[in-house]
């Protein structure tokens, strides 16, 4: 299970550059392998071409979640669209395992069992590399704008912790594209110096494989973000050191929280008020509680007080 982090990694929302490189390269690659693919007849490139065109699409539907979720509150949504940027980025996981991994294997298994003998590689050597060096690229900026925010924790506790799902979908993706092509040119090249042409199908199977295994891990930690987090323990005991901060507060009964957005959370609270106050003096106090949480967490969006008399 996931973690709450004690404050939510609110730099990566601000900032898409590392989304819009990914898709200028993948774009630009997908092409490019697919035409290489279909002049050798190697279904590895052509599984590269599918695994590009699958980033190609899952960084314009982060981006349109990213939009969706700045949407204000409304009648239907009173709580606002964060969570669409989650709902999102589960459908991104799918696609990876259904259209990137799912294509990739099956198109690796074909070419096992039926191998054909490629054409002219020259010019999947070539699309290799300069893929490596676009992807290349990408990972790095993915990886220095993730590193911001970091904040001298491990990467993958930090993915743990994130709660901004553009961030670690974007890493994964150029870390999977990276590592995809470097098993592509390993393969192929044995191949091709072995006169094995059912080595292009391996390739086409390895990528599938660590697509598939990657999509998974995208969906665990979507799904858990889409289903609901809530703020960290510490987080929680300092909001309830505030709350009983207040002099007409007995005691914090509850705290209950839920991430809307990576910059959003909802808060409600069940807090025991002294028995001997009036209405006045116990709505009095509810405001200097919202005020000092916010205060101190500005990340706390919403927040509902329900009180309770506190009978000794």
């Amino acid at each position: 299970m996931r973690k709450a982090n004690s404050s939510p990694l609110r730099g990566m929302a601000k900032s898409n550059l590392s989304i819009y490189s990914a898709l200028l390269a993948n774009l630009v690659i997908a092409v490019t392998k697919f035409v290489a693919g279909i002049f050798s007849n190697s279904s590895a490139m052509i599984a590269e071409g599918v695994h590009s065109l699958a980033d190609t699409i899952n960084q314009l539907l982060i981006l349109f979640g990213i939009r969706q979720s700045k949407k204000p509150p409304d009648a239907l949504r009173p709580f606002g669209y964060g969570k669409e940027l989650y709902f999102w980025s589960f459908i991104v996981s799918i696609i990876i395992f259904g259209l990137g991994g799912g294509v990739s294997v099956y198109q690796g298994y074909e070419h096992i069992i039926h191998p054909k003998m490629s054409g002219d590689i020259t010019w999947n050597y070539l699309v290799l590399a300069i893929s490596f060096v676009f992807e290349g690229s990408s990972l790095i900026i993915a990886a220095k704008e993730f590193n911001k925010v970091r904040k001298g924790e491990s990467w993958w506790r930090a993915i743990v912790k994130s709660k901004d799902p553009s961030a670690f979908l974007v890493l994964f993706e150029d870390g999977a594209a990276v590592l995809g092509l470097i098993i592509v040119a390993i393969c192929l090249f044995a191949g091709h110096q072995l006169n094995l042409p059912y080595l292009d199908g391996v390739a086409s199977l390895l990528v599938g494989i660590l697509l598939v295994g990657v999509s998974l891990i995208l969906a665990r930690e979507s799904r858990s973000l889409l289903m609901g987090e809530g703020i960290a323990s510490s987080t929680r005991q300092r909001i309830s050191t505030l709350i009983q901060q207040d002099p007409a507060v007995e005691k914090t009964v509850h705290i209950l929280s839920t991430y809307q957005s990576p910059e959003e959370v909802l808060l409600m609270l069940i807090v025991a008020f002294k028995a001997d106050l009036d209405t006045a003096e116990i709505n009095d106090s509810i405001v200097r509680i919202r005020a000092a949480i916010k205060k101190e967490f500005s990340f706390v969006r919403f927040i509902i007080i329900q009180p309770e008399l506190f009978e000794k």
